[in-house]
C-alpha cells in the first residue's frame, strides 16, 4: 500500500524546512488509539509537522490492519504534515514490511554492528526504500538504556565525527541519528549537571553542514509526571531526563528530529494512576485512559512549543 493513499508524507521536505528555519520535527511514539489521537491533536492544534513513530513491538501489539485503520481514520489533508516512521527497525525485512503496509519513513538500526556491516545494511535498505519514495534514517554510535526490545544496550559509544561523511556518502541515507550522551528509558542522567557532548555535535555538524541529524533517547522526563506516579503507588524516584535547555541548544546545530517516547509513557501512566487511586470506585476505561490521553496531549503541545520550536510551521 502506498503511504500517499493515507495522506502521509516522507521526511524529506520536513527536514529541509527544519534545517532552514532552525527547529526540530517531533517524533512521538504511539501504541494505541489514545496515544495516536493525543499526538495528532497536539500537532494540529499547534500547526506542527509530526512524525508518528512505531517500534516493531508496538506494531506487533497493534497489528498491521488496526494500525492502518487508525492512520486512515486520521483523515489527513493538505494542511497536515505527517510521516509514519518505523523506529529502530532491526533488519532489512522489518523495513520492507513497514514500507509494504504504508510507512513513509523507516529507520534501520545497525548501530551495534561493525562499521562496514552497518554501511552495507543501511545502503541496502536505502536502495530499496527509495524506489518507493520512502526516506531512510540510520544510526552511528550506540545509546545505552532500555525502552523497547530493539533498543536495549547496557553500554554506549559516542558517534565518531570522522566516520559520518563516509557513512552518509556510502549509504545514501536521508538522515543520521547520532550518539552524544542521550539514552533510552527514564533514567538518563545521574545528575542534572551532566551535559550532552556538544563538542561531538559541533564536529558532526561541521562535517555535514546541511544534513539532517537526529537525537534518540531525548525525553526530558517531566518531574511533575514522575511525582504523580510516585505519589500514587509508583516507584521511579531516580528518573531523570535531558534538560530542555540542552535540547533547544541541540536544535540550533542541525538536530532536526527529536524522538520522544518515555515522556509519553510517563504522562499516560501518571494520568491513569491518579484516576484509579483517587476514584477507586471508577471502572470506566474512558475516564482513566482519557486522563492519560490528556496528559500526553498537554505534554506534546508543551514540547512542540518549548523544545522543538515546530509550532506554526505548517500554516
Amino acid at each position: 500500500m502506498d503511504y500517499k493513499d493515507f495522506g502521509l508524507v516522507n521526511t524529506k521536505n520536513m527536514f529541509s524546512d527544519a534545517l532552514a528555519r532552525h527547529y526540530a520535527v517531533p517524533a512521538f511514539n504511539f501504541y494505541n488509539m489514545e496515544t495516536l489521537s493525543a499526538i495528532i491533536d497536539a500537532a494540529r492544534d499547534t500547526h506542527s509537522p509530526v512524525i508518528l513513530a512505531v517500534s516493531e513491538s508496538a506494531l506487533k501489539y497493534m497489528s498491521d490492519n488496526l494500525l492502518r485503520g487508525m492512520i486512515w481514520g486520521l483523515n489527513l489533508h493538505d494542511d497536515d504534515a505527517v510521516a509514519l516512521h518505523l523506529d529502530h527497525g532491526s533488519s532489512f525485512d522489518a523495513c520492507v514490511h513497514a514500507i509494504e503496509i504504508g510507512f513513509s519513513s523507516v529507520m534501520i538500526d545497525g548501530s551495534k554492528l561493525p562499521f562496514d556491516a552497518n554501511v552495507d545494511l543501511a545502503r541496502t535498505v536505502a536502495e530499496y526504500a527509495h524506489k518507493y519514495d520512502v526516506t531512510v534514517e540510520a544510526e552511528l554510535g550506540v545509546l545505552s538504556g532500555i525502552e523497547d526490545e530493539n533498543t536495549h544496550s547496557t553500554t554506549s559509544s559516542y558517534t565518531n565525527p570522522n566516520d559520518v561523511v563516509n557513512f552518509v556518502n556510502a549509504t545514501n541515507i536521508d538522515s543520521l541519528a547520532i550518539a552524544i550522551g542521550t539514552s533510552h528509558g527514564a533514567y538518563k542522567r545521574k545528575s542534572d549537571d551532566e551535559e550532552l557532548r556538544f563538542d561531538i555535535l559541533d564536529a558532526v555538524a561541521r562535517q555535514l553542514p546541511d544534513f539532517p541529524l537526529v537525537l534518540h533517547g531525548a525525553s526530558s522526563i517531566p518531574t511533575h509526571f514522575v511525582k504523580t506516579i510516585n505519589e500514587f503507588g509508583g516507584k521511579m524516584s531516580n528518573a531523570r531526563g535531558i534538560a530542555p535547555a540542552q535540547l533547544r541548544r541541540a536544535v540550533e546545530k542541525n538536530i532536526c528530529k527529536i524522538n520522544v517516547d518515555s515522556d509519553s509513557r510517563l504522562a499516560f501512566t501518571a494520568g491513569v494512576r491518579e484516576v484509579l487511586a483517587t476514584k477507586p470506585e471508577n471502572f470506566n476505561p474512558r475516564d482513566y485512559l482519557g486522563a492519560g490521553r490528556k496528559n500526553i496531549y498537554d505534554n506534546c503541545v508543551d514540547e512542540i512549543k518549548n523544545i522543538m520550536g515546530s509550532n506554526e510551521k505548517t500554516k
